[in-house]
């Protein structure tokens, strides 16, 4: 087996210079259970990213495994071309707790491929290729994708096939109206969506999209209620809402199973991957049945709901329900938001803890301000490494940590991640 430096520099020959690794050694995973992990080398940590919030139910799931060895002795794939039987399961119990009356579901490989086809259909359904997005919003690397995420960071072209306009978004640490109350925020960035319909567009808009925390943003929390204002200035004008909950799903905020329900809405389209699969390619968009058989062209997804991966995907969601993760997201979330939260107080260099359940950011600035640390960060990124702790890093300005370990937690591991976050953070202080 090849060693972590090997490897690094058989990635660097044949990858290209874009993809991003984490560490000036990056790691090279080899094998996990539950939330521990082990590299090439065989140095073990404790997982507190989960694969950017995809191992929702812990590495190594038996009941996942099993599913995908039974499913693979049968066959691996027949595309959509065939009936599915795990692929129409699945559908069934995802449209029935979407809320989404009449609905139905297309399954796809990625969230970029997920949001990807919610504005073809979007776009197709309004006749309207104008799109509204919000600011530090991140929604995938296609080239459709690229053009409505609002994070420089992320968006290598300005070119676009859509018309887009940029609302705020709910990122209250550094928003010229961050300093109102929360009600009062709400109505400023609800009139600033307004105000940018009657002067960027020509009203006739096909959507909205928005992410209900954003993740790649640095888990940027707006108040609960802030998108039910903003559904209301889009419904004046029939605009579409699609809830890009490829991170908020699956109950990993705690309070909720989707990230939209903390503002009371019902949006006409949700975007899904990540921990539905726990691990295995999947992803897809549920619609209202009207708006998903807008499309009058044939179509296909190859790979998309393959047998393999959503035979995995129903194991995985029947566990995630049957073991009430979203109970625990919430109690093992407000524990450690707690800890966090008390350390921020005499700390310099945290400016902002936020988030919700197991979606917990911490964004680091310059002491005695609120100027961005991105330094810091990636020096909090190589001590937490150091201590067996791997979490994630994003933020506009890449400065905040991102910890969002699987849901399947337990306290005692919760308070081993924080104590290890806390001294690496005082260890850069």
């Amino acid at each position: 087996m090849s060693d972590s430096k090997s490897l690094l520099a058989r990635h660097r020959k044949v990858m290209p210079d874009w993809i991003a690794l984490y560490y000036d050694e990056p790691v090279a995973l080899d094998h996990g259970e539950g939330l521990r992990v082990w590299d090439v080398d065989g140095n073990e940590y404790l997982d507190f990213f989960g694969g950017i919030l995809t191992t929702a139910s812990g590495h190594a799931l038996p009941e996942v495994v099993e599913a995908v060895k039974a499913q693979a002795d049968k066959m691996l794939h027949s595309s959509t071309a065939y009936l599915i039987e795990p692929q129409i399961e699945l559908a069934e119990r995802l449209a029935e707790l979407s809320t989404i009356p009449d609905a139905k579901v297309f399954f796809c490989n990625s969230g970029t491929e997920a949001n990807e086809t919610a504005m073809l259909i979007s776009s197709t359904y309004r006749r309207s290729s104008q799109i509204l997005a919000l600011r530090n919003s991140y929604h995938g690397r296609s080239f459709a994708t690229v053009a409505v995420t609002g994070n420089r960071g992320w968006s290598p072209s300005a070119n676009s096939p859509l018309s887009v306009s940029y609302v705020h978004s709910g990122y209250k640490y550094r928003s010229p109206f961050g300093h109102l109350p929360d009600d009062q925020f709400i109505k400023a960035c609800a009139d600033d969506l307004r105000n940018v319909l009657e002067t960027t567009t020509s009203g006739d808009v096909a959507c909205m999209i928005a992410e209900p925390i954003q993740g790649v943003g640095g888990f940027a929390t707006p108040p609960d209620g802030f998108f039910g204002a903003m559904k209301e200035v889009l419904d004046e004008y029939g605009i579409l809402f699609i809830s890009d909950e490829v991170q908020t799903a699956w109950g990993r905020t705690g309070d909720h199973y989707w990230g939209f329900q903390a503002h009371d809405i019902t949006p006409d389209i949700i975007t899904f991957a990540k921990g539905i699969g726990n691990g295995l390619a999947i992803a897809g968009v549920i619609a209202r049945g009207e708006i998903m058989d807008s499309i009058n062209a044939n179509s296909i997804s190859t790979f998309g709901g393959n047998p393999l991966s959503t035979a995995g995907a129903l194991a995985n969601l029947k566990f995630m329900l049957d073991n009430d993760l979203q109970t625990n997201a919430k109690k093992i979330g407000e524990h450690m938001f707690g800890r966090l939260r008390e350390f921020q107080e005499g700390s310099a260099i945290v400016g902002d803890v936020r988030g919700k359940g197991l979606m917990i950011g911490v964004e680091l600035v310059e002491p005695g301000g609120t100027k961005p640390a991105p330094g810091l960060a990636g020096k909090a990124m190589e001590e937490t490494k150091k201590r067996g702790l791997l979490i994630g890093k994003g933020g506009l300005y890449g400065n905040t940590l991102r910890v969002s370990p699987p849901m399947t937690i337990s306290m005692e591991q919760a308070d081993d991640g924080c104590t290890r976050l806390i001294e690496s953070l005082e260890a850069i202080s």
